[in-house]
This record gives C-alpha cells, sequence and structure tokens, in this order.
C-alpha cells in the first residue's frame, strides 16, 4: 500500500535537511508523496517543487500557521496550496515579522541574564530559516548553555520563562480563512498535543468547524493508539477529513523518522486523495 507523509518541516523553517534533501529521504523510505509544511513560509515550496521533478515524489505545497485560542497556541497545517497566491503570501509577510520582532526582544532578554545572542548572530547561523524558539534552543545547545533542547525550554524559552516573548496573535479562523483563499485545505494539527480537557478540546472544536476547517490530524508521531481512535471519533462525528504526518524536523526532533515517525506511522495514500478531492472544491 502507497504511504505519505503531509506534515514535514525544511530549513526554510525548524528542521535541519533542505527540501531536497527530503526528497531524497522520502524515496529511500518508499514513500509516494509528502507535503512541505514549515511554519509561516511558503520560501521552501519552489526548490521541494523542482527537487520532486527529478523523482516519484509527489510534492504537496504546504505550510503550518502558529495561531491562538483561549492562550493556547494552536497550529493550522494548509495543504494544496497556490503558493504564489497574494493574500497567503501577504498574510506570511506580516506573521515572519511579527516573528522578527519577538525575535529581538528574545534576544535582548537573553543579554540581560548575561547570555550574549544577538539577532544578526542568529540571522548568521540561520540564514534560510524563519526563526523560531526551536532555533533559539539550538543555539544554547550548542555552546553549551544548556545540555538539550528541553531544558532550553524548560529554563528559558516557555511561557513564564525569563527569556519567553509572546508575539502577535493570529486566531484560528483567519487562518483557515486565507488558507481557503490560497485553494487550500485547512487542518487542525496534533489537537492531542494541546492537552485540553473534554471541554476546552469541544470548544476548540466547535470554533474551527464554525470557520469551515476540513481535516482534523488523526495519524500523528507521538499519538497512542487511544489518542488515533479518540481523534478518528471525532472527525466522524464532525464530519472532518483525516489527514496525518510525522511532524519531522530531522536531527532537531532526532526521535521522528520522515514518512515512519516513531517506528509504528503509517499515513494511507487514500488520505492523500481525500484531501486532493476536497481541495477541488476551492479552486
Amino acid at each position: 500500500m502507497q504511504k505519505v507523509d503531509l506534515h514535514v518541516h525544511s530549513t526554510y523553517s525548524d528542521g535541519t535537511n533542505t527540501p531536497k534533501e527530503l526528497i531524497e529521504i522520502a524515496q529511500n523510505e518508499g514513500l509516494s508523496a509528502i507535503a512541505l509544511t514549515d511554519h509561516d513560509t511558503l520560501d521552501g515550496i519552489p526548490d521541494a517543487i523542482n527537487a520532486a521533478k527529478d523523482s516519484n515524489i509527489e510534492l504537496i505545497p504546504g505550510v503550518e500557521l502558529s495561531t491562538n485560542y483561549n492562550n493556547t497556541e494552536i497550529h493550522i497545517v494548509g495543504l494544496f496550496l497556490d503558493y504564489n497566491n497574494t493574500q497567503i503570501n501577504d498574510y506570511l509577510t506580516f506573521q515572519r515579522q511579527s516573528r522578527i520582532d519577538r525575535n529581538i526582544k528574545m534576544c535582548q532578554k537573553f543579554c540581560d541574564i548575561g547570555i550574549n545572542i544577538t539577532y544578526d548572530d542568529m540571522c548568521r547561523l540561520y540564514p534560510d530559516a524563519v526563526i523560531t524558539r526551536a532555533h533559539f534552543a539550538d543555539y544554547l545547545v550548542k555552546n553549551k548553555y544548556t545540555g538539550d533542547r528541553n531544558e532550553a525550554f524548560d529554563r528559558y524559552l516557555s511561557p513564564g520563562k525569563p527569556c519567553f516573548v509572546n508575539r502577535h496573535k493570529v486566531d484560528p479562523i483567519e487562518a483557515i480563512n486565507v488558507i481557503h483563499k490560497a485553494h487550500g485545505v485547512a487542518i487542525l494539527a496534533h489537537p492531542v498535543l494541546y492537552h485540553l480537557g473534554k471541554e476546552q478540546m469541544n470548544a476548540l472544536l466547535n470554533h474551527v468547524c464554525n470557520a469551515g476547517i476540513d481535516g482534523i490530524e488523526a495519524i500523528y508521531s507521538t499519538y497512542k493508539p487511544a489518542d488515533e481512535r479518540y481523534i478518528r471519533k471525532i472527525a466522524a462525528e464532525r464530519n472532518l477529513l483525516i489527514s496525518g504526518g510525522s511532524d519531522y524536523h530531522g536531527a532537531n526532533k532526532p526521535h521522528i523518522q520522515l514518512g515512519r515517525g516513531m517506528g509504528h506511522l503509517f499515513v494511507p495514500y487514500e488520505v492523500l486523495e481525500n484531501l486532493s478531492k476536497r481541495a477541488a472544491e476551492y479552486i
């Protein structure tokens, strides 16, 4: 049976593999298709499409958008996007500027506590990337300020920690709308990871379903079988399509492998076909 991976990151956000390398890995893994879903950027899509031309891998243009609902960061994945669409590119330009503003403030906070990180340093070290907190964690580990990335988040980068800075908050509705305007399908990413209670989860689902979200990520690297059953049940009850992927980041998440997750992940090609049919309705 053909398998796919519809949640993958490259060096254009916080992954460690270039789009070309991702295509090569996907071929070695026997995948039929991958979706490049970098955080708040479509800049890697042309490279990925060019690399896929010389392969048997189908490349799905995608993105992962960061939003906020009731003080919880919620991610919305867009798939089958027109990556030249003006509206989504204008939206992403604004979002990237909000990240830049946040990152400059975070650098100042680090300097204030005696860890000399400048924004110029970060841009020089990660020249093509949309710089995220994961890049700061990587810097802290490489420069031996922390032992690993988890410690970096626990000590400095998580909400309430000394170097955390909020950035511009976008409602999931806005992300869903802009994905649809770019002729894509909108997916609620990894809902289990938000650790919401039943009442909070229902409120979030009501919110995104009222906005016309198309699907939900029911197959995911870190899900236990009970988690997948739970999300599939939600999908059936709310008439949502199923999506799935590894959330592969290369060396930044070494326990996650492209197409295989933690070893048990399998996203059948049928999932992609169903999402593709929905995307055709937005053209």
